[in-house]
């Protein structure tokens, strides 16, 4: 029979299949991500390269640097949301295991803690990056060096309420991105903004109060620059509300997971345990 176990954080993690060191638990390994960011944003323009006329095309390519910044934060967020979807997914899978017997009667305790080590490890390659193992590894081992029934479930949840707050900190790459693309909309608006009202300004000053064609012609000019100008940040507020759309919906999913967690501990841990006599803890023969 084959030691391999069900499920191998080394082999199976996406982050470790493509040799980058995996974030802890559905946290993303950040210089991946922006790798798997720029190639998205690559693959958006080479798309976009048959309409090189089309007016699509014309606000990506020829509005200045901004657009290609707001591509490629947006290319980068939605790595980071596509990884922690497929880790998310990798960390879901345990919850269809079982770590103790089916039989209503097994009694958990310090003594045979061990047992249920045992069938984590068939089932895991190592559970620190597992959050559900991980918490049942920690409570357990503190039962069984202490012995202390009650100071499991207090475990369990200090554990939850630690999974919660990093589950909080693995978004604050992305919020920072929520952030930045619409501010990077702004910028390119206020750039485009000072490129034609300086252009009018300039025309003025050179033109001859009399001669007002040169001036409607700029005018005209200006108008046309100024829609072109908004267009940064229409792109941008289109992709931070996208973006914002996606986060949402992912970090529900990872809250529910949390939550299944928790019941899960309740169930096959916390409602197993029994204070026993001390003998019958004891080894046989002692």
């Amino acid at each position: 029979m084959s030691n391999t176990p069900s499920l191998s954080w080394n082999r199976q993690d996406i982050e470790q299949r493509f040799f980058f060191p995996g974030g802890r638990h559905t946290r993303v390994n950040s210089f991946f991500s922006s790798l798997v960011g720029m190639v998205f944003a690559i693959g958006f323009y080479l798309v976009l390269l048959p309409f090189s006329e089309s007016t699509i095309s014309t606000n990506f390519t020829r509005q200045g640097p901004i657009p290609y910044a707001i591509v490629f934060f947006t290319g980068w967020s939605l790595a980071i949301l596509l990884i922690k979807w497929r880790k998310l997914a990798f960390q879901q899978k345990s919850l269809t295991y079982r770590v103790v017997p089916n039989d209503p009667d097994f009694i958990l305790s310090g003594g045979n803690a061990d047992f249920v080590f045992d069938n984590i490890y068939q089932i895991v390659d190592d559970p620190k990056h597992f959050i559900l193992f991980n918490r049942i590894n920690v409570a357990l081992s503190n039962l069984k060096n202490l012995g202390r029934v009650g100071d499991v479930g207090e475990i369990l949840q200090a554990q939850a309420e630690q999974d919660e707050t990093a589950l909080d900190t693995s978004y604050s790459l992305l919020v920072g991105f929520i952030w930045a693309i619409p501010v990077l909309g702004f910028i390119g608006t206020v750039l485009g903004l000072s490129v034609a009202i300086g252009g009018f300004a300039e025309v003025l000053a050179q033109s001859d109060t009399n001669d007002l064609e040169p001036i409607k012609f700029e005018l005209r000019k200006m108008t046309a620059g100024l829609g072109m100008a908004f267009v940064t940040t229409l792109q941008a507020l289109v992709a931070a509300l996208f973006l914002q759309l996606m986060i949402t919906f992912l970090k529900k999913s990872e809250e529910e997971f949390l939550e299944k967690c928790s019941e899960y501990c309740s169930r096959n841990i916390v409602n197993r345990l029994r204070i026993l006599p001390f003998s019958a803890t004891k080894p046989d023969g002692e």
